[in-house]
C-alpha cells in the first residue's frame, strides 16, 4: 500500500520591517478538511486573514509556527534568519513531512536535521500552492499578533499599526526616538547610533 504524501508548505512574514522578528510558519493540509479562500496573506484584507487563521490551525492535519527575533537577524542577516525560522517551524511539526515546498527562490538547509523530506523551492508558491498560502497566513497572522503586544512594551513608536514597517509616519518617528531594542541595527534606515541616514531634503 503506497502512503500518502504529506506535503508541507513554508512561508514567512516579516523580512523587510525596520523592527520585530521575522516569522515562519509550516503547514500540512488535511485533503478531507478543505479551507475555501486560502490565498497569499499579502492578497487579503487583515480580517479575512485572522478569520482563516484558526480555521487553518483546527482542518489543517500539521502546523508549526518560529521565529529568529531581532539579535539573530542582526547577527546573521535577515535571510539566513529566515532560513532559520524555516528550519524550527519545520522541527516544530507534530508530523513529518515527506515534501516540503517553500515560497521563494531560497530552501533551507534540512540535511543535518531528523527529516527524511525532499524539498524544494516554489517562486509564486504563496499564490499558487494551498500550503503554502495557508502557512503565509499563519505567519503574518502571528507576527502581526506579536508586533501589537511590543506595542503596548515599546509606546510610541506605533508597532501595532504599520508592524515595522517601514512607513513614513515610522521613519518620522525614528527622527525624534531612539530605536527601541526591537529594532533592527543592521537595517540601513537603523544605525547603530540610533539615527537615520543623512538626506538632502
Amino acid at each position: 500500500m503506497r502512503l500518502a504524501r504529506r506535503i508541507a508548505g513554508v512561508d514567512e512574514a516579516g523580512r523587510g520591517p525596520l523592527a520585530g522578528p521575522v516569522v515562519a510558519a509550516a503547514v500540512i493540509l488535511n485533503p478531507r478538511r478543505r479551507i475555501e479562500g486560502l490565498a497569499d496573506s499579502k492578497a487579503l484584507p487583515p480580517q479575512v486573514r485572522e478569520e482563516l487563521a484558526p480555521l487553518i490551525r483546527a482542518r489543517a492535519l500539521a502546523w508549526a509556527v518560529a521565529w529568529s527575533d531581532r539579535e539573530e537577524i542582526d547577527e546573521l542577516n535577515i535571510l539566513q534568519a529566515t532560513l532559520l525560522a524555516m528550519r524550527r517551524a519545520l522541527l516544530r511539526l507534530p508530523v513529518p513531512p515527506t515534501h516540503v515546498q517553500v515560497d521563494g527562490d531560497r530552501v533551507p538547509r534540512l540535511a543535518d536535521l531528523p527529516l527524511t523530506c525532499t524539498v524544494e523551492a516554489v517562486i509564486g508558491g504563496d499564490s499558487s500552492i494551498a500550503a503554502i498560502s495557508a502557512a503565509s497566513i499563519l505567519a503574518k497572522t502571528t507576527r502581526d499578533a506579536m508586533m501589537r503586544r511590543l506595542d503596548v512594551c515599546y509606546p510610541g513608536f506605533d508597532f501595532a499599526t504599520h508592524k515595522g514597517y517601514a512607513t513614513p509616519s515610522h521613519l518620522e518617528t525614528l527622527r525624534s526616538l531612539a530605536p527601541s531594542p526591537m529594532h533592527r541595527r543592521s537595517f540601513a534606515p537603523v544605525k547603530w547610533d540610533g539615527t537615520l541616514p543623512e538626506t538632502d531634503s
